[in-house]
């Protein structure tokens, strides 16, 4: 899949929409691009395995964008709820793989992304459910 550009259209994005493009470009690699338009002062997140700050994530997004350069990213839904929005989306890090079931919940403030949170689930190989994850 190519990679996505920022999306440059001339009507103002819902918190939604800005939500869903910062993670299709962080997804392919346009991570220091969305980072500039979309991220607030201040910004932090909640993800344990990297400090809490803006640029410690960002550069960790940038090795996994490059390490995995045939990243697949599929949006299933989002909700928005006045300032906070909520995408449930199905990642895998190449072809291949099962992928994972990943929400990312983010807090806006003056229109710009002031904190995240993600969580993740692997795709079982093997599941008596089913419904299936998505």
């Amino acid at each position: 899949m190519n990679k996505l550009t920022i999306d440059q259209q001339s009507k103002p994005l819902s918190l939604k929409e800005k939500s869903i493009s910062f993670l299709q470009n962080v997804a392919f690699g346009n991570v220091r691009e969305v980072y500039q338009k979309y991220v607030g002062p201040g910004f932090l997140h909640h993800n344990p395995f990297f400090p809490g700050d803006a640029k410690s994530l960002m550069i960790a997004m940038e090795e996994n964008a490059a390490k995995n350069p045939n990243k697949r990213f599929e949006v299933k839904f989002a909700i928005q709820e006045k300032d906070m929005v909520t995408v449930y989306s199905h990642i895998k890090q190449n072809p291949d793989d099962l992928g994972a079931a990943v929400v990312h919940i983010f807090r806006f403030k003056d229109n710009q992304i002031v904190e995240m949170w993600d969580v993740g689930q692997l795709i079982p190989e093997d599941s008596p459910n089913k419904n299936g994850m998505f």
